[in-house]
């Protein structure tokens, strides 16, 4: 336990210490969750530029009830331009889905694709709104 903890803070202190590029340390992070996690897990660009959101994360869900086992994809894309997201959220919601689904290689895996447009009040961050579409991966 204390070799964990010692390895943990000898990381940490390289880290900290290096002057090296924080957005070179971040790709190198993000390549070793795709590595992890398979190609495209992370949300990109194209999806980002749809609707101008400013931040995007994914989960993946497994659950199971009854023998039965439904396994889900959340894509999370907050505070998007309300221009962008027009009078048909739900079509830009597919697309997203749609671009998602081409890009992620482990997308055969999951039933279920959620994706979810967060905004919040930049006056009082407390203050949320959100809209969720579910859709069928098969659909894609």
């Amino acid at each position: 336990m204390q070799s964990k903890i010692f390895t943990l803070l000898f990381i940490f202190a390289i880290v900290t210490s290096c002057s090296c590029d924080p957005e070179k340390f971040a790709k190198f992070a993000f390549k070793g969750m795709e590595a992890m996690m398979g190609e495209g897990f992370m949300p990109s660009e194209e999806i980002r530029m749809l609707g101008n959101f400013q931040g995007m994360s994914v989960n993946l869900s497994k659950s199971t009830d009854d023998d039965t086992t439904i396994s889900t994809i959340y894509l999370k894309l907050e505070n998007g331009d309300p221009l962008l997201l027009g009078n048909q959220p739900e079509v830009l919601a597919r697309k997203c889905a749609e671009l998602y689904l081409r890009d992620f290689e482990k997308a055969e895996d999951y039933q279920q694709i959620t994706v979810q447009f967060i905004q919040t009040d930049p006056t009082n961050p407390e203050n949320i709104a959100m809209q969720e579409y579910l859709f069928d991966t098969r659909d894609f």
